[in-house]
């Protein structure tokens, strides 16, 4: 995929675009990850697809700010079409904090997508990360005492967030900002998430300790025009259950055009 950058809202974002001749679709990432988590998938879903991801505000390569809303998020994922020229309706796929960001996308903007992967996120968000997000922050002189405060089990899942510095290794968002994120994305959604139309497919992982199945199947039911797969996975689905996620988009993303 290559790099490539804009400026919105006073901001310097960066974003990542596996071009080609394929269909366009966007894909939003969840906290604490960026763009880069997506490059398997484009790989995956390639040549049919282009995959075009964006290091949401704060996080990745773009600019770190105070200003953390869920009209700012839409806002950025929107420039970033306009500045790609895409306009034509498109799929959004969105895990975690990033599918928030796409039905809410959906919900405000429905000319702009024409369907939506969500992926291992509910629409009753009550989440508080401080006590163990927090101890994150700061600069480590070797890259193994960040994994080791990461943690085993989050560690490898953030390999692309450490990024090298003058004095050591270091998160490429700040722990403090994301929980301004976490904070602008709590709240009952189910209001917002049952005003669009477009096809939707709903994607759990068995495993997951973020979402309840019987929430993401409450959400299928409610919803009209919408599919829920549950697959042997934790939350990030798209990392657990490589080859199976990519098949599911690639099959809902096929019959929703």
């Amino acid at each position: 995929m290559r790099r490539g950058s804009f400026e919105h809202d006073n901001l310097i974002f960066s974003f990542l675009d596996s071009g080609g001749d394929g269909k366009p679709l966007l894909a939003l990432h969840g906290h604490w990850m960026g763009a880069s988590d997506f490059e398997d998938l484009a790989a995956d879903l390639a040549p049919m697809w282009r995959v075009v991801a964006l290091d949401q505000r704060g996080f990745g390569e773009s600019d770190h700010t105070d200003r953390h809303a869920l009209l700012a998020y839409v806002s950025d994922a929107l420039a970033l079409l306009d500045h790609l020229g895409i306009t034509a309706p498109m799929p959004v796929i969105g895990h975690s904090f990033g599918g928030i960001v796409a039905y809410h996308m959906a919900a405000q903007h429905p000319q702009r997508v024409a369907c939506m992967v969500i992926e291992d996120i509910g629409v009753e968000i009550e989440d508080d990360s401080a006590p163990f997000v927090t101890p994150w922050a700061g600069t480590y002189r070797l890259r193994e005492e960040l994994e080791a405060k990461l943690g085993p089990r989050l560690a490898p899942y953030l390999q692309k967030s450490i990024q090298r510095c003058p004095e050591g290794w270091r998160l490429n968002f700040e722990p403090d900002e994301f929980l301004r994120s976490e904070r602008a994305t709590n709240g009952d959604h189910w209001s917002v998430w049952l005003a669009s139309r477009c096809p939707a497919l709903v994607v759990g992982g068995r495993a997951s300790r973020v979402c309840d199945s019987e929430h993401l199947k409450a959400m299928a039911d409610k919803r009209t025009h919408t599919t829920l797969a549950l697959l042997d996975a934790g939350h990030s689905v798209h990392v657990d259950a490589r080859k199976e996620f990519a098949k599911a988009c690639q099959t809902f993303m096929g019959s929703a055009q």
